[in-house]
């Protein structure tokens, strides 16, 4: 079993979240992950940008 990720530099973009954490392996990892009820949003990138552009256009489906 895994430990779940300590993320650090947690920010809000709308409904959407995106913070950073190492995994497993020591990398430095980014998620985008949608709070809103219902839709189910969540990636991971490689680099702060690419999550943060996720979040930035991110639509939710379900309205």
């Amino acid at each position: 079993m895994t430990a779940q990720p300590r993320f650090r530099r947690v920010t809000r973009f709308g409904p959407v979240q995106v913070g950073t954490y190492y995994d497993g392996r020591g990398r430095e990892k980014h998620t985008a992950a949608c709070t809103a009820p219902r839709c189910g949003f969540s990636a991971d990138y490689d680099s702060r940008a690419a999550a943060e552009l996720a979040a930035r256009t991110h639509r939710c489906p379900v309205r």
